[in-house]
């Protein structure tokens, strides 16, 4: 008994182990909360813990306050709801439990969800950037856009989480470090890490609106956009219930071999990194996603709206959706001229005009014919905030370029009309190019186009009934596609016909 007495004293003198009040990641210094809307805040601590929070502001003319209260449940999870809060800087989010926790230099305005794969994750340092991947970080600052990078991470079920982790940078041992986890201000090294398309875009929104912006980037280079879906909503969805079948089975394998599962089996990344954002509130996302599915561009029609209508059920809300249409790539040697890009451009088109609040960012004239980063960002990032601004803030802009509405056959001439002509139709640097067109049969030759008012007129010698046009139907069109309309948009590719995908399931 001497020999143990004195542990067992110690032992109960400290008493029941106790936890702190743990907020969720996604909290820290330096976020930005969604205005407009409750302020949802949650953690954890321990079982019936009390848990006090309050939202503060104080500035040079005037200060706010407001507070909430909520109490951990069985299983130490609380979540407190706040009132909306006015755009701007200065905030400070406090925590009062058994400890205390607090976050500085917090603001509200506009929150975006930034995905897809390597052209979304194209960080300002990788090399093919040139010389913007210099000049740009360098000059970013501004204390009014916020950033926050995911880790790249797998799950084989949801996560209420993600790590907090800094680390050096990608193919480095000593190199700059990557704040994984964690809200910055933008300032050069904070952008040099960051999606580049991304910053662009987030630089324009906060310029257009004036209030302060929050970019949330979570992506991975090559992954498909099943992976970026529920389970849930693969399973309800007859023609992508082969994926969860395959995500269930990869969960069973891998949990035996104690290894995470690989980034592309689908649900891996909804899992890992977009369940675990869920109850924080976002305005929208922006999406540059599809080169891993371009081979199954049929598919993609019902997949990319599953995964929309997905995200929306799951983060409450009638979330805006805003795509980049994939850029001209050759993809692989002898490959420009195939059509697996085009149908898969035409999948995002589908979706865009079939579901509400999905805007379209065409980039056919920012390709590379053998880089599938083509280094072209800013106009990417440019175009996804013309369209946010277009489509979900109300803003008169022009923010798409021609799209395909109506075609008029008459002999070898065909009459194309187009809603967001803007300013008018142009044939921008030369002659138009790109068109081609069918006698109905599947076999397309080139044509002669024409902008005519408002209209564009197609023409070929050797059809004599023109029954179908296309525009810009290749991997790699050459010359570049150069319809526009005169506030400097591009038409988005498109056809006139209904023939089945080349990757149509064979009947």
């Amino acid at each position: 008994m001497r020999l143990f007495g004195p542990l067992l004293l110690a032992a109960l003198a400290a008493g029941p182990a106790r936890a702190d009040v743990k907020p969720h990641p996604i909290f820290s210094d330096n976020m930005v909360l969604q205005q407009g809307t409750e302020v949802v805040v949650w953690g954890k601590a321990d079982p019936g813990e009390d848990v006090q929070v309050t939202i503060e502001r104080k500035t040079a003319t005037e200060g706010s306050a407001a507070g909430s209260g909520a109490t951990a449940d069985k299983d130490g999870k609380w979540v407190a709801k706040l009132p909306a809060q006015k755009a701007g800087t200065g905030y400070a989010l406090k925590l009062k439990g058994k400890n205390a926790v607090e976050f500085k230099n917090v603001a509200v305005g506009e929150v975006w969800v930034c995905s897809g794969q390597s052209n979304m994750q194209w960080e300002f340092w990788r090399p093919n950037l040139g010389e913007q991947g210099k000049t740009v970080p360098a000059a970013a600052k501004n204390p009014n856009l916020r950033l926050i990078t995911l880790r790249r991470q797998t799950a084989a079920t949801p996560q209420d989480e993600f790590p907090v982790v800094t680390v050096p940078r990608e193919g480095t041992k000593d190199g700059p470090v990557v704040n994984y986890g964690r809200w910055l201000e933008c300032e050069p090294a904070a952008v040099q890490e960051f999606s580049a398309v991304a910053y662009y875009f987030g630089r324009e929104l906060e310029k257009a609106l004036g209030v302060p912006v929050g970019l949330i980037a979570t992506s991975w280079g090559g992954m498909p956009c099943e992976a970026y879906t529920s389970l849930e909503a693969l399973d309800a969805e007859p023609a992508l219930k082969h994926y969860a079948d395959k995500a269930r089975a990869a969960a069973k394998q891998f949990e035996a071999d104690k290894k995470p599962v690989p980034p592309n089996t689908p649900t891996a990344l909804y899992n890992a990194m977009t369940h675990p954002l869920l109850n924080f509130k976002v305005k929208g996302a922006i999406w540059y996603q599809g080169e891993s599915n371009a081979g199954r561009a049929h598919e993609y029609r019902t997949l990319l709206p599953t995964m929309i209508g997905d995200w929306r059920k799951r983060f409450a809300c009638d979330l805006p959706f805003m795509v980049v249409q994939l850029a001209p790539f050759g993809n692989g040697k002898g490959n420009s001229g195939g059509v697996t890009y085009a149908e898969l451009r035409d999948a995002q088109l589908h979706t865009a005009k079939t579901l509400p609040k999905v805007g379209l960012a065409v980039i056919t004239d920012a390709g590379h014919e053998t880089d599938i980063h083509p280094p072209q960002k800013e106009a990417v990032g440019s175009r996804l905030a013309l369209a946010a601004l277009g489509i979900e803030y109300g803003k008169k802009v022009a923010y798409s370029g021609p799209v395909f509405k109506a075609a008029k056959f008459d002999g070898n001439t065909a009459t194309l009309t187009f809603d967001h002509v803007g300013g008018g139709l142009v044939a921008k640097g030369g002659d138009l190019a790109g068109f081609a067109v069918s006698a109905g049969d599947g076999t397309f030759v080139p044509a002669k186009a024409e902008v005519k008012g408002d209209t564009v007129v197609v023409t070929s010698d050797k059809v004599p009934a023109v029954k179908a046009v296309r525009y810009g139907w290749a991997n790699f069109a050459t010359p570049t596609l150069n319809l526009f309309n005169k506030d400097g948009l591009p038409a988005t590719p498109f056809r006139t016909d209904d023939l089945p995908y080349t990757t149509a399931p064979k009947k």
